[in-house]
């Protein structure tokens, strides 16, 4: 059976000596596998350009029952990613969201609002001149709504707590749990606001940004057993001032 989909693309996996595994998150059918092969004509490498992390891809699908790798037809691209893949720090960032995205999505089945959401922060991404070093904070935070994590906001109060557990705002801590102080907690709420459009306004320096991405993976991990161990968050670490 084939079937005409859109899908961005969460990563390349080499397969064997003659195929890759392609992971895509897809509009109509959620998380796919697919067999994609490898070479080096020209006609192989124009496909390899348009399967890097976040592309957004439309082609058709040919799925077969019983069987978990899917392979693509009609490829193209959906839109070109241009400032994504010249620029370093984009392209490290978008490594960061398709590694976050195949760790916490694993349903084989479609949530439009979620897919809308992810091809937003990827247009969004390319098109960003100021604020990019936000943008991995704003992504993680806004990313929770669609996974039911996304803390409870109208429980802030100045001076409250965040338990971590529960995903509320508290004015005393529960002892033994996961918690932030009132000033973490201030912050967070802070980031709440941010927008893909507004983050030239939040100011962070280094280590204030990496204190919120570790505290937010901290925070991702409580409530997302399948998140694990990421590499690229050490990169980003390393790129803003």
């Amino acid at each position: 059976m084939y079937e005409k989909l859109r899908g961005i693309v969460l990563s390349t996996i080499k397969y064997s000596d003659k195929h890759n595994i392609v992971h895509v998150y897809t509009d109509g059918r959620g998380r796919m596998a697919f067999a994609v092969p490898q070479g080096s004509t020209r006609g192989a490498r124009m496909r390899n350009a348009m399967l890097m992390p976040l592309s957004v891809i439309d082609f058709e699908a040919r799925i077969v029952a019983g069987c978990d790798l899917a392979t693509m037809h009609d490829l193209s691209r959906a839109w070109p990613l241009v400032d994504i893949y010249c620029s370093p720090v984009k392209a490290a960032l978008a490594m960061f969201v398709g590694e976050v995205l195949s760790h916490s999505i694993q349903e084989q089945e479609s949530n439009r609002p979620l897919f809308a959401f992810v091809e937003s922060a990827v247009m969004a991404l390319e098109m960003m001149q100021r604020g990019v070093a936000n943008f991995h904070i704003c992504f993680l935070y806004h990313l929770g709504a669609h996974l039911g994590i996304q803390p409870d906001v109208g429980s802030y109060r100045k001076g409250y707590w965040f338990d971590m557990d529960g995903g509320i705002f508290v004015k005393f801590p529960s002892g033994g749990g996961h918690v932030m102080s009132p000033d973490e907690a201030e912050a967070l709420h802070l980031i709440s606001r941010m927008t893909f459009y507004n983050l030239h306004l939040f100011k962070f320096n280094r280590e204030q940004r990496n204190r919120v991405l570790d505290v937010m993976l901290a925070y991702y991990r409580l409530h997302n057993s399948t998140l694990g161990t990421l590499r690229s968050p050490d990169i980003l670490k390393q790129l803003f001032v």
